[in-house]
């Protein structure tokens, strides 16, 4: 059973030789995937590898990857000197101390705090042969996290959900071996009322016939008992299945809903009628469950 829940977290990290990326994934429930990225600045150009990424391990969620990178970005600065600028400071200083009769002694220091003598440069990281290689392993090491808490709460959801189902297929039994019961005492009930209505005349047996089976037709819940029985048996099936099965869960708790409304509209009894509340109540535990798988 692979079935996974929407819900989980994930932590990835890997470093060269000089920087260490940090990655983290939180999922949560969601009917379509939305897959929220946030990378340093200066990393934008690998948003979309980050994203494909992503929609190999989700199918369906709210997924959001945050993207840390922590260390010495030395090597990228490059620091140049504009000497013939400082040249022209120096000289225009000297001018002026020459001018006022006033001593002009400049440091390489003092030359450097001047604005553009002393210029400094940002390269470019190599993002495809250096980055890429050691963030997309902190990403897959994230989403593999992920994936194990995903798959772990999935299986406590599953076993709650066919705890759940056996709790209903054994209540529609009870329901199915109410109803003959019900259908004979409704035959007698419209016997001992027809005789009273019509005192001691003798009653048509042909019409008597007829009335029990429409009776009898309104009141049998064979067909709809059938078809849960089949959804219970898909229920069980879908759940064995890989990839996806949320949705495939919620349309089936759609038809479950349909012929339990069925049955209850059918019979107009007390007991049956408690245990019909039991059943919707029951998909409607089963209904939340479902909202959290993938």
């Amino acid at each position: 059973m692979s079935v996974k829940s929407m819900t989980g977290f994930g932590r990835g990290e890997a470093e060269n030789s000089t920087r260490t990326w940090n990655v983290e994934v939180r999922s949560v429930n969601n009917r379509y995937l939305d897959v929220k990225i946030k990378l340093p600045r200066g990393y934008a150009s690998l948003e979309d590898r980050v994203r494909n990424a992503v929609s190999e391990h989700f199918q369906r969620g709210r997924v959001d990857l945050l993207v840390n990178v922590q260390g010495d970005f030395s090597d990228l600065v490059e620091l140049s000197v504009n000497t013939s600028l400082a040249q022209k400071y120096q000289d225009a200083l000297g001018g002026i101390a020459e001018s006022c009769g006033c001593a002009s002694e400049l440091t390489a220091l003092q030359l450097a705090t001047f604005p553009e003598v002393l210029v400094r440069e940002q390269k470019s990281e190599d993002l495809e042969e250096v980055v890429w290689p050691v963030l997309s392993g902190a990403i897959e090491a994230a989403l593999t996290g992920c994936d194990l808490m995903r798959l772990q709460e999935g299986e406590i959801l599953m076993e709650d959900l066919l705890g759940r189902l056996r709790f209903f297929s054994k209540t529609v039994e009870e329901i199915e071996l109410h109803v003959p019961a019900l259908v004979a005492q409704r035959h007698q009930a419209l016997q001992e009322r027809l005789q009273k209505l019509l005192d001691n005349v003798q009653l048509d047996p042909l019409r008597l016939a007829q009335e029990i089976a429409l009776l009898a037709d309104k009141t049998d819940v064979t067909e709809e008992i059938v078809r849960l029985r089949s959804h219970i048996a898909q229920f069980s099936r879908f759940v064995e299945e890989e990839g996806t099965v949320g949705r495939k869960l919620d349309f089936l708790i759609q038809e479950f809903l349909r012929e339990v409304n069925t049955i209850a509209s059918k019979i107009n009894d007390a007991d049956i009628a408690h245990l019909t509340v039991a059943l919707k109540s029951e998909l409607e535990k089963i209904r939340e469950q479902i909202q959290n798988i993938e």
